[in-house]
Order: structure tokens, then C-alpha cells, then sequence
């Protein structure tokens, strides 16, 4: 791996990777200093609109230092796309071989979603050790995770999907957990009511919530 900075460098970077929708460019930055004033200074951008590539770029100008990252990349294509934005890590919902090995050639690192342990094994021969757990509570939430995890101490998760207040304690309770990935902080009423205040509110929250 060629990679300009580590899996692990993401995964210490917040207890929290936000999953930021952003259908409106202009949002981006705003979206992003909220977050980063409650203490969040990781974001994953996910490639669900249109807007999500010049918000990648928007957020990588406006803010050099901060941890900025795609997330629900499928393909090569896409890949080199958001690298090209300016982000520093990528994360997909699933992986293919194709994706796995061109990323491996990359310069930012990807974060596979896996949901079985033939996936985690498959992404292990490939040197993949830091892995999305996806969708994690539909696919049996925290007990599931410890059980899949307990024969591979390697390998560390981001477990998303489902994450909330009422059950991210189980998920950092477990050792090969090291951050989680969630919206919560991020309520779509608060989005388009321009209210970043709230945001930022509740950035800190979920913080104090995980660090308790």
C-alpha cells in the first residue's frame, strides 16, 4: 500500500465519522465547522447526490487540516473521482476484487464494508485490516460484531448503519471497535433550516456521549 496516510490515522481521528448528505454545495462548509466545533473533525461525504464532489472539494479547500473522506464508493471510477476532489480516505458500503485492488495501487485508503466473515477474510488476504461493518444493526448489531470479530483480533471496524444514541455504547464497548459511524448529529430538519448551532449541539453531545 502506497497510501499517504494509514487506515488507522482515519479510525484514531474521531469516535465519530459523521455520514454527511449533502445535496446543496453551499451546505458543505457550514455543515463542516459545526461539526468540527462540537469536537467532530472527521467527515465522510457519502456519494449519494450530485452535489458530493464539489462538496468534497469545497470542504478540502475550506478546511486543509481536517480528516475529509467519501464514503459509498463502488468502483474504481469512483474512487479516483474523489481523490481527485481532495479526499483523504474513502469508504464503501460492500467491496469488489476490482475495487480492492485498485485502491490498494491508490494514495487514499479505503475502508471496505463487510457484513460476513468470509468478506473480513477476503479483505484480510487483500491487506485490508480496517473494515466498515455494514448495515451493522440489521446484521445483528453489536453481539453479532463481537462474535464475527473473536477469531480475528486484527482486524478493526467502523460499524455503521443503525448507529444512535441508544445503542452506541454497546458498539465502543467492544475491543475491535475503534469509532463508529452515524447521522444522528446531522437531522435533516436542522440541515435545511440552515440551524448549524444544533449541530454543533448536538456534535457535542454525541462526544461526551462516547467518551463518558
Amino acid at each position: 500500500m502506497n497510501w499517504t496516510i494509514s487506515p488507522s490515522d482515519v479510525f484514531a481521528a474521531s469516535p465519530i465519522v459523521p455520514v454527511m448528505v449533502i445535496n446543496n454545495v453551499a451546505d458543505a462548509v457550514p455543515m463542516a465547522k459545526a461539526l468540527a466545533a462540537g469536537g467532530i473533525t472527521i467527515f465522510e461525504v457519502t456519494l449519494r447526490t450530485d452535489a458530493a464532489l464539489d462538496a468534497i472539494s469545497a470542504i478540502a479547500q475550506a478546511m486543509p487540516e481536517a480528516m475529509i473522506g467519501a464514503g459509498t464508493i463502488i468502483n474504481a471510477q469512483q474512487y479516483d473521482a474523489v481523490v481527485v476532489a481532495g479526499a483523504k480516505f474513502v469508504i464503501s458500503p460492500g467491496f469488489s476484487l476490482a475495487l480492492l485492488e485498485h485502491a490498494a495501487k491508490g494514495t487514499a485508503p479505503l475502508i471496505p464494508g463487510v457484513s460476513t466473515p468470509s468478506e473480513i477474510i477476503t479483505a484480510l488476504e487483500l491487506g485490508y485490516d480496517h473494515l466498515k461493518f455494514f448495515p451493522a444493526e440489521a446484521n445483528g448489531g453489536a453481539p453479532a460484531l463481537k462474535a464475527m470479530a473473536a477469531p480475528l483480533p486484527q482486524v478493526r471496524f467502523c460499524p455503521t448503519g443503525g448507529i444512535s444514541p441508544s445503542n452506541v455504547a454497546q458498539y465502543m464497548a467492544l475491543n475491535c471497535v475503534a469509532t463508529v459511524g452515524g447521522s444522528w448529529m446531522l437531522p435533516n430538519e436542522a440541515i435545511v433550516a440552515g440551524d448549524w448551532e444544533k449541530v454543533t449541539e448536538l456534535s457535542k453531545q454525541a462526544v461526551a456521549l462516547i467518551n463518558a
